[in-house]
């Protein structure tokens, strides 16, 4: 079969490999979308140490099962059948540390990532291993739903559980700092979650030329306009109920604790790079005002299955977020576009 191969920084390939097996306790499944994520170019140009090469990239899969290996029903959680569409929590847990057994599968300490533990979903077919399958990280889809728009499934999973932790409500006021497609994300699952006043902030006048189709109800570019004063204007002077930083840069996460009101949240979705990741916060703010700092990694199982049911609902603006669709094949011009800023997610078909 076609396989995106990472061997190395700088040395990524797209060539044939032997189709894998499905023993028993594995699930086969020919995949038909495999999205892009930001992650896989960093680690094509960067490397990641945890990731054995050689080894199939690509986590943001969904496929139909091909194949079931012996003793899947009995391990299983669900009821998989050949031709279900399912997609994948796929930083797989133990099920057995104190975070798993707690339910927080996306912290567990010996988490097994697809596409860096284990060979992932950027090739013709991929098996799902028994350790996914047994704690509950293999989700089906319903059958109705495009295949690169149920590939969308793991990263709005990880916008889901940013805003969860915010604890949006109905009627909140949330302000997203970074375009990027999981700035995006979070603003759209915000939305779903239903907060009722979305601000938008970036640099970049292409990314925010791209926001406009999402109709979110200011947009502000903080080199031309105070992005403090645009949020003090749109919420009485109060601030944001929540603010997401998805910019990977320190001087947003900084600001973002004078630009929420009192017992309002901070998100810093964005990881800021080995190195430079220290903050100059006032820490006044957060003692005086009572708010919130959180960080989101990844997601569970659950929340993945309440991407599902977002993306399947007819109201997400799922065709927008998908913007190119390109062959396997074609992997080194989905990292061009993403660079280039052109792209929001790129598909892989």
């Amino acid at each position: 079969m076609k396989a995106v191969v990472f061997y190395a920084p700088g040395d990524i390939r797209v060539e044939d490999v032997e189709c894998p097996v499905c023993r028993d306790g594995e699930i086969l499944v020919k995949v038909d979308a495999c999205a892009v994520c930001g992650s896989d170019m960093k680690a094509a140009v960067s490397g990641n140490v945890r990731i054995k090469p050689p080894r199939i990239m690509g986590h943001e899969f969904t496929g139909l099962i091909v194949r079931k290996g012996g003793r899947v029903d009995d391990i299983s959680p669900e009821n998989y059948a050949v031709g279900d569409r399912v997609v994948m929590a796929t930083s797989i847990s133990c099920g057995e540390c104190y975070y798993c057994r707690r339910g927080h599968r996306n912290l567990c300490i010996n988490l097994a990532p697809m596409g860096y533990s284990f060979d992932g979903g950027m090739a013709e077919y991929v098996v799902i291993p028994e350790r996914a399958i047994s704690n509950g990280h293999l989700i089906k889809t319903p059958a109705s739903l495009p295949a690169e728009i149920a590939a969308l499934a793991e990263p709005v999973s990880c916008a889901v559980n940013s805003i969860e932790q915010c604890n949006v409500r109905q009627g909140d006021t949330v302000a997203v700092i970074g375009a990027g497609p999981m700035g995006i994300l979070n603003a759209c699952i915000a939305r779903a979650y239903g907060a009722s006043k979305i601000i938008f902030a970036e640099l970049n006048p292409q990314r925010l030329e791209q926001c406009k189709q999402f109709n979110f109800d200011r947009l502000v570019n903080p080199s031309e306009e105070d992005l403090k004063q645009a949020i003090m204007d749109e919420t009485e002077g109060y601030g944001a109920d929540t603010v997401i930083i998805a910019a990977p840069a320190a001087a947003p996460q900084e600001q973002a604790f004078e630009l929420v009101r009192k017992q309002g949240s901070v998100m810093l979705f964005a990881s800021l790079p080995v190195g430079k990741s220290m903050l100059n916060i006032d820490s006044r703010l957060i003692h005086y005002r009572e708010l919130r700092a959180l960080g989101s990694s990844d997601s569970t199982p659950e929340h993945v299955r309440k991407a599902v049911e977002i993306l399947s609902s007819g109201t997400f603006p799922a065709d927008a977020i998908v913007t190119h669709r390109l062959p396997l094949d074609a992997i080194e011009q989905a990292f061009e576009l993403m660079r280039s800023g052109e792209s929001l997610r790129v598909a892989l078909i």
